[in-house]
């Protein structure tokens, strides 16, 4: 079962394949889709070990001349120094605006790779490989490059929308378990999004997909990629409902951020804490009265997140969390922007000043 979703935006259409096996297919996809003559492969020491030979193959079969850039798997990666090594080796092996660079692995490298195709030359194509649930759903999806400073997550970043996303449903079978249970809790944001069908669908099939099924998972996949593409159809530049796709996330950051970005805390895992603390403060201002917190904590624990702080072992201080909350690149006129989910299918964007936030932070840790 292969799916195929059609992302249009200012630059052209982003042509989304999900499915089993696509990936051995890299090569004749771009070749039907992209007239360049070099293709570089941008992916990291994990993910090259499984699936460079797979994608080299395949572009060469093609008839393509291909060479590959292998950076260390981890968040570390998205630093202005591999940033500029990276860059350097494109340059190195003669790209030019219209060839191509592959993204083959997870959110770390989409983000880079992204980014650096978007420097290098002022633009060469981009098309992402994504190889975990994350990267599937969510960070290939909508055009977001990002490297992260010392600042916060994300903060040194441009738009810039693949020409292809190649996400193969088979690579998800080799990710590990804690992988595969935090990337889907992007799933469930996607779901919080669409409404109370999408999340009634997940609600039926999670074991499924935590298990590996692989007509739930690419199926699973389709609909949260359809939820995204039509919000970012919309909105192309977060000016306005796709700043509903941050849901979560600016809670999650800051944990992240008080993490260390180091990989104690996964991206999902943070967003997990993130989606809960969300519908709290929507509790906490007497917004959210209609008791989906509890069916949102309980789809959570059965893909096997932890929902609870305490019960995790985290105890971020409001001044801690406040410290990265303030600096989101969301924020404007000094207020923090966040997006406040009053039932599932129902968000709203509000500005909150770090006072108000402050005092709902306090009580989440008394």
């Amino acid at each position: 079962m292969t799916a195929e979703i059609n992302i249009k935006s200012t630059s052209g259409t982003t042509q989304v394949l999900i499915g089993g096996g696509v990936l051995a297919k890299t090569g004749t996809v771009i070749a039907a889709r992209l007239g360049c003559r070099k293709v570089a492969i941008i992916s990291d020491e994990t993910v090259a070990a499984l699936y460079l030979d797979v994608v080299e193959k395949s572009l060469r079969d093609a008839g393509f001349d291909t060479g590959a850039v292998i950076i260390p798997a981890g968040e570390a990666s998205k630093s202005f120094a591999t940033l500029e090594d990276v860059c350097g080796k494109l340059l190195a092996f003669g790209l030019e605006r219209g060839d191509a660079v592959v993204a083959l692995g997870g959110g770390v490298v989409g983000d880079l790779a992204g980014l650096a195709a978007n420097l290098t030359r002022r633009g060469v194509n981009l098309v992402m490989a994504p190889t975990t649930v994350l990267a599937q759903v969510d960070s290939s999806i909508g055009g977001k490059t990002a490297i992260n400073t010392a600042l916060g997550k994300n903060l040194v970043g441009t738009f810039y929308p693949a020409k292809l996303v190649i996400s193969d449903t088979d690579t998800l079978n080799t990710l590990p378990g804690r992988e595969v249970r935090a990337g889907y809790a992007e799933i469930v944001k996607h779901a919080i999004l669409a409404g109370a069908g999408h999340f009634a669908f997940l609600e039926k099939r999670v074991d499924g997909f935590i298990k590996g099924d692989p007509e739930i998972r690419t199926e699973t996949i389709k609909k949260s990629v359809q939820v995204k593409a039509a919000i970012v159809e919309a909105d192309e530049r977060e000016d306005g409902p796709r700043m509903t796709l941050n849901l979560g996330h600016t809670f999650g950051h800051a944990l992240e951020g008080i993490a260390g970005f180091d990989g104690t805390l996964l991206h999902g895992e943070a967003v997990a804490f993130g989606l809960v603390l969300a519908f709290q403060y929507a509790a906490f201002r007497g917004l959210e009265g209609s008791g989906d917190l509890a069916r949102v904590m309980a789809l959570l624990e059965k893909a096997g997140l932890a929902t609870t702080l305490m019960k995790a072992g985290l105890t971020p201080t409001a001044e801690a969390m406040l410290g990265f909350m303030t600096q989101d690149k969301k924020n404007v006129r000094g207020a923090i922007r966040l997006v406040v989910p009053r039932a599932i299918g129902d968000v709203t964007i509000e500005e909150v000043a770090p006072e108000d936030l402050d005092q709902f932070l306090q009580s989440v840790n008394t």
